[in-house]
Parts: structure tokens; C-alpha cells; sequence
């Protein structure tokens, strides 16, 4: 492997400038040798000393020598200097001889081309909100907490339960936004943009883990469900599992001390105030970047914004201020697992830009023992059947599985793990692999399409070709789908490991051949994400052909003025194209489209026709990037094309532009057309933020003006919340309205008259506006046609 693992340690100092940077790290000791120690957790049993488990938040205790939960990487026993009595018991159980006492703080360096910064965040700590109760009553949780109570490594090792009385709860409510969107009483404006969605996700697992009836209530502002299908997760939990969503903000907790039970005290839409009982509650805390963080980026001399993020350019969110270093995922803002994974590969590709020159070099290849030839053998099946934490195991009877699976045919050996996929499990598979001769493999456990390649590497690694290994998916397609019927689950189970098995004994041998790769790359879409993808291979060394539909390139943002930052785009738009256009690199060919499509990795030739004429090319390319974007929906509602002062966003952002806003005395703003409905179940993500910088933009060419945004939820993540503060600061009135009671339209000479019922006032209000915008959704190209084809 090619990746070096420097775990325990700090960044001191970067010196030198990108492509030759000299990086000085400072390792901590952590007083077992991680070389030495072999992970048999010796140590940690005879250990005497009780910690405060942190890693599950407090709601358990572990050994002053410990490891940090089962899947840790490296699978090494640390000692904690700060719990450690120094009695001597794990050094003399170690049999390895891994404990070093004297284990001291070293400084190493290392020459590098780039630098990736992307050191996370913690959790708000709501400790200091003495009305919410946290830390005064034991059934008060964090949202952090509470998913390691659903966690199967966690304090009840998967079992949802309350910290009290160790009783399953009966009602449940998860508390938004502590932490976040709050200027008041912690100083964070922003929105974390991750407690929606893990709060709707938590209540529905809870609800899986207690089969009875489980009451839970989600207490929320805005539901911010924004990523791709989160919102189809979020009716799911709204419509079919009986999730309930009360917009209110919690004001004060109070314990019922014979029970343990919490009253929970809110004001509704209305001003009413309310009370509830629940077993539970959960403080959806929000992301913070912690002290450490922020000197570190001290050290490195990169900006920070006013909230300890890297300061980054809305243009290139992944560069900071300093050349060749790098950030992604929360240390650049608030942001969820997809977002940051997404944004880590953006930071890898612009920090591969740096060492591009470098590629191929300094490379270090596996050394794999020689395969052993099972031509003349007969079928040595080993079955794992993984638990997944309670994922499967919470469901499924894994001993049943694992017992049925040892009367298969030709099955010499059968196990069950907690988590198949973790470390000591894949040493575990290789011993058995060699004790038993085992010369097929299959593993029970989730999707191939994540952990295939890492369990045909184990098999490599011991001889066995990796073609002889099988996996029944008995979580995706079982436990996750028949989490009501455990008995139907656990024969199902069977039954795919039985089918497993039957395969895995017709297994050959295949053999890998090397075949040329075409390195040059095909770009689907000359839009702004079409354009960086084209140059980001450009700058490392490829050829790139660049097809667009239109006779220009820029897509869509050729429509587009301004960012809600203030940033031009048509400048930006400019310096891009002429940067892809000069790229000797780059060929662009416009006005043509996707005719054919053939061949596999390395090696495709896609055919394109070019013109009126439809004049067809054949292009020869070893990957492809379809950037094909989208646009803006036209709505056939609220008299859009019927009278003139009914316009989208992006065209009030054309008048806007011009600065013509003086008559502009009433401006009205609907939310969510041609979003979030049944034809387009998804939230299109920008409307609310393009709606917010609009009314901005209008209260500073006219600050009399009145203007109003009818909605269903705000959805400015991240920081894009500042904006709608200072929407609303600047008097911009924003009035909530249900998806079955939406806004009705009518016009006259005088106005466009727009009547909805207020979430307040609990009546219908009429406004008469002088323009009525919509704050149209996205929707994709025509890409049905490119799909088939692909």
C-alpha cells in the first residue's frame, strides 16, 4: 500500500511551498508498542483501573488500558497516562512484551507535495444549558450519546435503553438545533446541516430496535432533509413510521424524580404553551471545530472564518488560504458523510494537481505469497456469519446460521463475528484459512459492493486466489428488510448462506491479465462541473475531450449573476472558460451529442454526432465523467406565463441585476415549486438560499420595500443560515405554510393578489404584491436518453 498510518500525532510545523513541502510531526506515546501488540487484549482484562469511557460518551467506564472500540485502526491496546496507576499487571499479562512505560513524545518529518487538512469537529457541549438538563438527569442524552446506545460496541450493546434504570424507553424526543442556529446563549449562527437528517435516522433505528410501540417526537425549527432521497427518508419516517415532527423550540426539561421521565415545556406555532412526558430525550447537538483544531491551523498559517472554520473561496471551497494546503469535509463547514467524502476527493484531486510531475514514483508494491494451486483439491469451505453490530444480529439468530451452515456440504469450518469487516477479524479469517486449509471462503454479512474487495484481499494474502470467495448479503437483502419477522429473516438467512455456499464449491480459479489503458478522459457537459473535472485531469497529465450539447460552454451558470456571497459569476464563469479553452490539453467539441457507447474500464469508444448535420466521431477514452447538470423547472402553476409579474428567481436575478427595483414596494416569494412534491419528491437544495440572497438584494436597492417568503421550511445549511438572519433583521417577513394548504394566486390591474394562511396568526392573510416570484426547483437534463445509450 501506498498509504503510511501515523496515527497518535500532530502536526508541529509545514514549511516550503507546494510540490515540496517539508511537513514536522510530533508523535505521542501511547505506551503499548502498536508493532508489538497483538490485539489479544490481556492487558485491558487484568487492568484494575476504571476510566470514563469517552468514545461512548460517559454512559460506561473502560480500563485505563484500552482500545477505542473493536473496528480501530491499527488494532492496538493504548494506556491512558492520566488513569494508569502504574501497578504493573498489563506489563507482566503482556506476552508479547508491547507495554512500554517509558514510552516518550518523538518528532519525525516527512517531505510531501501537498497537505489535506481535514481534522473534523466535536460535538457541542450542551453541559452548560442548565435548562435542558443534561448532566442533571441521566435520561437526558446527547445525540452523540445515543448513538453509541444504538450501537452494538456501544454501553448496551445495541439495546435502547434508558441510562437510569437500564428500562427500554416508551416515548422519546429529540431536541433540535442545540448548538447551532442559537447567536444567543452559544454564539454559533450557523447550521450544523447533519441533526435533521441523524435525528429522523435515530428515531427510525430506535423504533426498528424496540418492536413495541415507540412514541417519537422530533422538536424542530426547519426540517433541513436536503441530501439526495434524504427527503423520501424523511416522509418515510413522517408518513409511514409515525414519526412525529412538532415545530417548536423546547424551552424547559424538568424530571418526575419517582420515574425518571422528563416534562418537556414548548410553545406551539400559536404562542400555546404545552407539556409532555417522555422516557427520553436527545439533544441533537450541532458540530463545533475544537481548540486543537484551531491551533493547528495556527501552525499552518491558513484563515479561519469567524466561527474557527477554514475561510475558503466559494469558487474553490477546497483550497485554503495558504498554496498546497488543502481541506475537506466539517473542517471546512458543517457537512454530512456524503458531503464530506465527496468534498475529500475534490481536496485529493486538486492536491494530486501539486504531484503530478511525481506520479509513478516512490512507489511501494504489496508483496503477496504464491498462490496455491487447488486444481486437484476437493472443496474447503469456511462460512462467517457477521452479527454487523445488531444490524444483523439484531434481528437474525447468527448461532442458528452459523450451526445450519456446518452441516452444508464441504463447510470444514463455521464462525461468527461481531463485525466481520473489522481488523482482528481479518487476521482471524487468515489463521483459519491456514489451520483448516481452507481453499474457498464465504462470509454472511452486508453488501459486496462495499466489502468484496477487502475480503478478496485477505484471501490474497494467504495464497488463495481472490476469485474463490463468496458473500450472502443477508443484511441489505434480509435483516433490513424483514426486521419485523426474525423467525422468516433467520430462514431466509440460511437459505442465502445454503445458495452461498453451493456456489462457492463451483468457484474456479480466474486469472487477472493485464490489457493497455487508454488515458484520456471523456467529459459529458460543458457546465461549470463538466469544466473542473476537464481541467483537474488536464493539470495531472491527461488528454481530455470535453462534449457539450450547446454551441457554448458554462451549462446552465451563463443564467446566473451573482453567489449569495456577493461573487460574480459571470467573471468567474469567463476565467474558467478561457482557462479550458487554452488548455492544449482540452479538446472541446460543442454542439454535439451521445450516439453510441461501447467497451469497459480502460478501454470505452463512445460515438457522438457533431452539428446540424449530425457529422458522427468516435472518441477512444479509458474513464468517463457525466457532468450533464440541470435546470431550472417551469412552473405551470401560480400563473406563471399568464401574467408578467409572475417570474422565477432566476429571472428576478436578471432584473435584480439591472438594478431595477425601485417600484418593487411588494415583492411576494413562494417556496418549493416544483419541489418536494409528488411529482418531484426531492428538495432542489438552492431555492431558499437564491430566495434569501433575492430579498437581500431588494432591501438594499429599496430598503422601504416589504418583502415576503411563503415556506415550508428554510433550508439555508451551513452558513448560509448568517443570510437568512439578516434576511430577517432586515425585515423580510417569512410566513410558514403547509404542503396540503399551499398559497392561492390570483391577479388583477392593481396587483397579484396571493392569500395564505398564517402559522401564527392561524388565518388567512391577503398580500398585494407588485411581483410574485417562484422559487422554481431543479430538475435534471434530458438524460434518459444518455442512460440508455450508457
Amino acid at each position: 500500500m501506498n498509504i503510511e498510518l501515523m496515527t497518535n500525532s500532530e502536526v508541529k510545523s509545514v514549511e516550503g511551498k507546494p510540490g515540496n513541502m517539508k511537513v514536522t510531526l510530533v508523535n505521542q506515546p501511547r505506551y503499548i508498542d502498536p508493532v508489538a501488540c497483538t490485539g489479544c487484549g490481556e492487558c485491558s482484562r487484568h487492568c484494575p483501573v476504571a476510566a470514563v469511557n469517552q468514545i461512548n460518551k460517559g454512559l460506561d467506564d473502560r480500563r485505563a488500558a484500552y482500545i477505542e472500540y473493536a473496528q480501530a485502526v491499527p488494532l492496538a491496546y493504548a494506556i491512558d497516562p492520566d488513569a494508569c496507576i502504574g501497578c504493573g499487571l498489563c506489563e507482566n499479562m503482556c506476552i508479547a512484551k508491547a507495554v512500554k512505560y517509558d514510552d516518550t513524545e518523538r518528532e519525525a518529518s516527512v517531505t510531501v507535495g501537498s497537505v489535506i487538512l481535514s481534522s473534523g469537529s466535536k460535538g457541542y457541549d450542551p453541559s452548560g444549558l442548565d435548562f435542558l438538563g443534561y448532566g442533571k438527569y441521566p435520561n437526558v442524552v446527547t445525540s452523540e450519546g445515543f448513538e453509541r446506545i444504538l450501537s452494538a460496541g456501544g454501553p448496551y450493546y445495541g439495546h435502547v435503553m434508558r441510562p437510569l434504570d437500564r428500562e427500554e424507553p416508551k416515548s422519546i424526543a429529540w431536541l433540535q438545533c442545540i448548538g447551532s442556529r442559537d447567536t444567543n446563549r452559544c454564539g454559533n449562527g450557523y447550521c450544523s446541516s447533519v441533526c435533521c437528517m441523524y435525528a429522523v435516522k435515530e428515531a427510525m433505528i430506535a423504533k426498528e430496535h424496540i418492536h413495541g410501540d415507540l412514541d417519537c417526537a422530533i422538536f424542530n425549527m426547519d426540517m433541513r432533509t436536503v441530501g439526495k432521497d434524504y427527503e423520501k427518508y424523511f416522509l418515510r419516517a413522517k408518513d409511514n413510521q409515525g414519526v412525529r415532527f412538532v415545530k417548536a423550540r423546547a424551552h424547559t426539561i424538568t424530571e418526575i424524580p419517582e420515574t425518571g421521565d422528563l416534562i418537556l415545556k414548548y410553545a406551539d406555532e400559536t404562542g400555546e404553551t404545552k407539556e409532555e412526558i417522555f422516557s427520553m430525550v436527545v439533544l441533537s447537538v450541532g458540530l463545533e471545530i475544537p481548540s486543537s483544531s484551531v491551533e493547528l491551523a495556527q501552525r499552518m498559517g491558513i484563515e479561519l472564518n469567524k466561527y474557527n472554520f477554514a475561510k475558503t473561496d466559494p469558487f474553490t471551497p477546497v483550497a485554503t488560504s495558504r498554496p498546497g494546503i488543502y481541506t475537506c469535509g466539517v473542517f471546512q463547514g458543517p457537512k454530512d458523510i456524503p458531503g464530506s467524502v465527496t468534498q475529500a476527493s475534490a481536496a485529493a484531486c486538486m492536491a494530486g494537481t501539486d504531484i503530478a510531475e511525481s506520479r509513478g514514483k516512490d512507489i511501494e508494491t504489496i508483496e503477496v505469497p504464491e498462490e496455491i494451486d487447488i486444481t486437484e483439491q476437493e472443496p474447503r469451505i469456511g462460512v462467517f456469519v457477521c452479527n454487523c453490530g445488531i444490524n444483523i444480529g439484531g434481528i437474525v439468530d447468527v448461532p442458528s446460521v452459523q450451526e445450519y451452515a456446518s452441516t452444508l456440504p464441504n463447510v470444514v469450518f463455521t464462525d461468527q463475528n461481531l463485525f466481520t469487516c473489522s481488523q482482528d477479524t481479518q487476521d482471524k479469517i487468515k489463521e483459519m484459512i491456514i489451520e483448516h486449509k481452507l481453499n474457498r471462503v464465504v462470509v454472511a454479512s452486508c453488501s459486496p459492493k462495499t466489502h468484496e474487495a477487502m475480503f478478496m484481499e485477505t484471501l490474497e494474502a494467504c495464497g488463495i486466489n481472490k476469485y474463490l470467495f463468496e458473500m450472502a448479503n443477508i443484511r441489505n437483502q434480509n435483516s433490513w428488510i424483514h426486521s419485523k419477522y426474525p423467525v422468516e429473516a433467520t430462514q431466509k438467512a440460511k437459505d442465502l448462506v445454503r445458495m452461498s455456499v453451493a456456489r462457492a464449491a463451483n468457484l474456479k480459479t480466474l486469472e487477472e491479465k493485464k490489457v493497455p489503458i487508454n488515458k484520456q478522459g471523456l467529459i459529458i457537459g460543458g457546465g461549470v462541473a463538466g469544466m473542473n473535472a476537464a481541467l483537474s485531469l488536464a493539470k495531472q497529465g491527461f488528454d481530455v475531450v470535453l462534449v457539450e450539447k450547446e454551441t457554448q460552454l458554462g451549462g446552465f451558470s451563463r443564467n446566473l449573476h451573482r453567489t449569495i456571497e456577493g461573487e460574480d459569476i459571470q467573471a468567474y464563469l469567463k476565467t474558467l472558460i478561457d482557462e479550458v479553452t487554452n488548455n492544449k490539453s482540452i479538446k472541446v467539441i460543442t454542439d454535439a451529442g451521445i450516439v453510441g457507447f461501447e467497451g469497459f474500464k480502460g478501454n470505452f469508444a463512445t460515438e457522438i454526432a457533431v452539428g446540424s448535420q449530425g457529422d458522427t466521431q468516435k472518441i477512444d477514452h479509458g474513464i468517463i465523467i457525466v457532468a450533464t447538470g440541470a435546470k431550472e423547472y417551469k412552473p405551470k402553476e401560480f400563473l406563471y406565463k399568464e401574467d408578467d409579474r409572475v417570474m422565477t428567481q432566476v429571472e428576478l436575478g436578471d432584473i435584480l441585476e439591472g438594478k431595477n427595483a425601485a417600484d418593487f414596494n411588494s415583492v411576494v416569494m413562494i417556496q418549493c415549486v416544483g419541489s418536494r412534491n409528488e411529482e418531484n419528491v426531492e428538495c432542489s437544495r438552492i431555492c431558499c438560499q437564491s430566495a434569501v440572497k433575492n430579498a437581500l438584494h431588494i432591501k438594499k436597492l429599496n430598503p422601504d420595500s416589504m418583502v415576503y417568503i411563503l415556506y415550508r421550511d428554510i433550508r439555508t445549511n451551513g452558513m448560509l443560515e448568517d443570510y437568512y438572519t439578516e434576511a430577517r433583521k432586515q425585515g423580510i417577513i417569512f410566513i410558514r405554510f403547509e404542503s396540503d394548504a399551499p398559497p392561492k394566486v390570483s391577479s388583477s390591474p392593481d396587483g397579484v393578489f396571493i392569500t395564505v394562511k398564517d402559522h401564527i396568526l392561524q388565518q388567512d392573510i391577503e398580500i398585494q404584491a407588485d411581483i410574485l416570484t417562484l422559487s422554481a426547483g431543479i430538475v435534471a437534463e434530458d438524460t434518459d436518453e444518455i442512460s440508455g445509450i450508457m
